[in-house]
């Protein structure tokens, strides 16, 4: 008695997928279309905002630059506000009268090129500590050979 093997196992019917997924793939790509048109979708996202009796109504156009000017070698650096000479005891009050009233609390540093940096980083403390809150740091132009 000799099977063969050969002839057993046909293979029943199979059910051809393709246009399957190219139906739900086009189902798919009509529902993201029609959910992206609809005008109600998303969140309704609530700004904070600001309160008004704490802004003042005028905002201060002119800028403050603060410098640290060596003036003598053995002297510590003379501080400047908008070109006007400051003592440095009187720095922190002088600085915190000018923001008092100032929306953006804005304020730049020069310093020379010979003073030591703990200096600038003085100033930059002492305008923190009177209420600044963003100090920018100015340096000089670099002109490259050729301009």
């Amino acid at each position: 008695m000799a099977f063969s093997m050969a002839g057993r196992g046909a293979s029943g019917p199979q059910i051809n997928v393709t246009p399957l997924i190219d139906v739900l793939l086009t189902l798919i790509i009509m529902f993201m279309l029609v959910v992206s048109m609809d005008p109600e979708y998303g969140e309704k996202a609530q700004i904070p905002q600001p309160n008004q009796t704490e802004t003042p109504a005028v905002p201060q156009p002119r800028t403050v630059v603060i410098e640290v000017v060596w003036t003598a070698k053995d002297q510590p650096p003379t501080v400047k506000i908008n070109q006007e000479d400051v003592p440095w005891t009187d720095l922190e009050s002088r600085l915190t009268r000018i923001y008092l009233s100032r929306v953006e609390k804005v304020a730049f540093v020069r310093g020379d090129a010979d003073v030591d940096f703990q200096y600038v980083a003085d100033v930059i403390d002492l305008a923190h500590h009177a209420g600044v809150q963003r100090v920018g740091l100015m340096t000089q132009n670099q002109t490259l050979a050729g301009e």
